[in-house]
């Protein structure tokens, strides 16, 4: 459990489009085995701490043909943003993806400096 220090909680939130790879034969469309695409985020405003960051498919395009394998993870989280790794692997051919995520965590106080 993560516990906030303060009541200067932030929630950001957004959405970002993966890929469009059926628009020009990308990998994630036409090939097979391991494949993976990152997408960076950063936030509106930095947290005061790494904060709890939450991702899911907010759309994805798949072919009915092979079988449906994703991931989609956040990683790399610092309290200025993190990336999006999505993932697929085997025969599976993926059209496109759109990824929804939220960031929940403590806020910087007015008063409060870095003096170091």
């Amino acid at each position: 459990m993560k516990r906030m220090r303060n009541h200067l909680i932030g929630v950001d939130h957004g959405e970002v489009v993966m890929f469009s790879d059926f628009e020009h034969d990308g990998a994630m469309w036409t090939g097979e085995g391991a494949r993976q695409t990152r997408a960076h985020v950063e936030f509106s405003e930095g947290f005061r701490s790494v904060p709890v960051v939450q991702v899911n498919l907010s759309m994805f395009d798949i072919s009915n043909a092979t079988n449906a394998r994703m991931d989609v993870q956040a990683e790399d989280i610092t309290p200025e943003g993190f990336a999006i790794v999505f993932r697929t692997w085997g025969d599976s051919k993926v059209a496109r993806v759109r990824v929804a995520w939220q960031a929940m965590g403590e806020l910087r106080q007015a008063d409060e400096w870095d003096l170091y």
